[in-house]
């Protein structure tokens, strides 16, 4: 079975391809660096050609407004073009949990235009919804960071390794398509602030992160639960952020 991964040389898509490799699965990666271009659909015909499964892991390289919702619109709009044309019969994009809850937040706003997109079109699909990655608690600090403190709310979030990320998306992938949401999550709830908090400490960082629940989430005012699955029936991974931060600090 061929499955193109379509933003393929970053973090999840680099991980994917590993794994499907590992599996025995042919894989083509779809991105600028392979001459494809999935906002222009420059080369996209030729990449999915042949392919049974598309996987998207794309990401908007700015995430004003305007910006991302074009990206993420152009890009799935031609993604699921060119899977028509070429009779795919799964296409699977990764999401974000809370995307149908924070329609302040412009990145979620787009996720969710993006979602919608992909429920009204032809091809089966999957759609998988995750938590915060462990790997980005750096960028939510440098977004709240004023001087030396880092004012973050205590609302929930139940971050996962992008480990964990890879492996459920390349099983739902193999699977039958959902046709719907799916939820993946790491094993923890804590707060935001917390998260960044112990990810900071861990990584020698001497800032100092403030609870503030006046602060939202990259300009979206935050519920106690808008980030975190609300629902029974997500995928829960294994990998704890005590461990995951041990790993990383015995390979730095």
């Amino acid at each position: 079975m061929k499955i193109v991964i379509v933003g393929g040389t970053g973090l999840i898509g680099k991980k994917m391809i590993a794994r499907l490799q590992s599996l025995g699965h042919e894989t083509a990666v779809a991105s600028p660096s392979a001459g494809v271009d999935s906002v222009t659909g420059e080369g996209l015909a030729k990449a999915i050609r042949g392919a049974q499964v598309v996987v998207d892991v794309t990401n908007s390289p700015s995430f004003e407004r305007d910006a991302v919702m074009s990206f993420f619109q152009k890009s799935t709009r031609n993604l699921l073009a060119a899977e028509a044309a070429a009779g795919a019969v799964h296409h699977v994009a990764l999401s974000v949990v809370g995307a149908d809850r924070l329609e302040e937040n412009d990145y979620l706003r787009a996720k969710r235009a993006q979602e919608k997109l992909i429920e009204t079109s032809e091809i089966p699909y999957t759609i998988v919804r995750a938590t915060q990655f462990y790997e980005f608690a750096g960028t939510i600090a440098y977004t709240a960071t004023e001087g030396q403190t880092v004012n973050l709310p205590s609302a929930l979030v139940q971050p996962i390794a992008a480990d964990d990320v890879a492996e459920a998306m390349v099983d739902y992938a193999l699977a039958a398509p959902a046709n719907g949401v799916v939820e993946i999550a790491g094993p923890e709830r804590l707060g935001l602030d917390e998260f960044v908090r112990v990810s900071l400490r861990a990584s020698r960082d001497e800032r100092q992160v403030v609870t503030d629940d006046s602060k939202g989430y990259f300009g979206a005012p935050l519920q106690a639960e808008s980030l975190v699955p609300v629902e029974d029936g997500a995928r829960i991974a294994s990998t704890r952020l005590g461990d995951w931060l041990a790993r990383l600090g015995t390979q730095a």
